[in-house]
């Protein structure tokens, strides 16, 4: 009997979280822990829970994240070049684009770029993430002639960059086909693409945010092309503004089955809407941002629903501030992104953070949920392990405000708003 008793297994906290749930959760949990696909209806269940059933999803995405990924944290050393602030398109749920005559409107030189780019490796960057807005007079070469200046500088550096808007906008400027197009791109260097541009991939709500914007079938074939490629590309969701959590669902399953073709996605980063200078939500179309339940809901569904294809669950720090991407490191999501050193398009439409995190600050933050903190390339190669603290490692300030004020018992501000 003793024997029988000590092999047992432990009750985990997700067996407890999931006694506590309501069947219907419980059921669809428990199949994707079986490393079973989740259909639509039970997607939709897990994107609408509360109380017990938001813990139970939480605590399953969680242990799903554990056994993928183990206790990593991992983050990449990197600089956002954002050119130009000068943009045609018109998003309503944007605050960075200015027009060609605004007097805070901007396009860097190429000699600027290429010098950020030195800094940036000068500092321990290995990764550059190139993206602008689309100005009407752009040259439909110039993504082109942008990394091949960078690249002649820097072959060794990785360059993340163009959207699938800014390759369609390319497309459209040099009257290239798609493929070609995009071997052009990957010959003078471009080495995987961000999928941001996404939105929601329904087109439907992606009118009510831009009809100017790409379809949904653009954007689809500007990924599916470029994995067709060999070059990888990340996938985003924004989530907090016109869309109800339906839209969630049908995003991550359309996500997966592109990833079950092409298996050219590295990662998915849920982007939380940054509401307070834009015009969908000054115009009272949108909600006011996402909510602490629904970044929790968001991160730990991917998770679920994403689970076996999409390895990579990332946390937007710009978008949600550093306790909220902690807990969402809790939730299923396994990266910290990257440092930034410097970014606009989130810091415009009104976000407290964007500025810079130094691979030191990630660290300290990591530790402090238990986890094992490690810089990666990219493509997600581990660089390095931290498996003890070193002299770099300090918490950012708003941290050490946070921990201050719990010592004090005094009301600690949420982050991020």
């Amino acid at each position: 009997m003793l024997k029988a008793a000590s092999l047992e297994r432990r009750e985990t906290p997700w067996d407890r979280a999931l006694r506590a749930a309501r069947p219907s959760v419980a059921n669809a949990l428990e199949k994707a822990l079986a490393g079973e696909d989740l259909g639509f209806e039970e997607g939709v269940t897990l994107a609408n829970v509360e109380g017990d059933d938001l813990l139970a999803l939480v605590r399953v995405a969680d242990e799903i994240r554990r056994r993928v990924i183990g206790d990593r944290i991992t983050y990449v050393v990197n600089r956002n070049l954002n050119f130009t602030n000068v943009c045609i398109v018109g998003c309503a749920f944007c605050g960075f684009s200015r027009g060609p005559d605004s007097p805070d409107a901007y396009f860097h030189s190429t000699d600027t770029l290429v010098a950020k780019s030195v800094e940036a490796v000068a500092l321990g960057a290995t990764e550059v993430c190139i993206q602008g807005g689309l100005p009407k007079d752009l040259d439909g070469y110039y993504y082109v002639q942008l990394l091949r200046a960078i690249k002649d500088r820097l072959p060794d550096l990785h360059v993340h960059a163009y959207s699938p808007m800014e390759i369609t906008y390319g497309v459209e400027k040099t009257r290239l086909p798609l493929r070609q197009y995009l071997l052009m791109l990957k010959d003078a260097g471009l080495d995987s693409i961000p999928g941001t541009a996404a939105e929601i991939l329904d087109d439907q709500v992606r009118r009510s945010l831009s009809p100017n914007k790409l379809k949904v079938r653009q954007w689809i074939e500007v990924i599916r092309t470029a994995h067709s490629l060999g070059i990888p590309s990340t996938s985003t969701m924004m989530y907090g503004h016109t869309e109800v959590p339906e839209h969630w669902v049908r995003h991550l399953l359309l996500l997966r089955d592109i990833q079950k073709d092409t298996g050219g996605f590295t990662e998915f980063v849920p982007l939380g809407f940054i509401h307070f200078r834009t015009k969908l939500f000054q115009s009272g179309r949108a909600r006011p941002g996402r909510s602490d339940s629904e970044d929790l809901i968001v991160h730990a569904l991917a998770r679920v629903l994403l689970n076996g294809y999409i390895r990579n669950v990332q946390v937007s720090w710009v978008k949600l501030g550093f306790e909220e991407s902690l807990a969402c490191l809790e939730a299923g999501a396994n990266d910290f992104g990257g440092t930034l050193m410097e970014e606009s398009i989130s810091k415009a439409a009104g976000a407290n953070f964007g500025e810079y995190v130094s691979p030191g600050e990630f660290r300290a933050m990591i530790r402090t949920i238990g986890r094992i903190p490690a810089e990666r390339a990219t493509s997600y190669e581990i660089r390095k392990v931290f498996g003890h603290a070193d002299a770099e490692e300090r918490l950012p300030l708003e941290r050490t405000a946070m921990f201050a004020a719990a010592a004090s018992h005094a009301p600690i501000p949420k982050a991020g708003y």
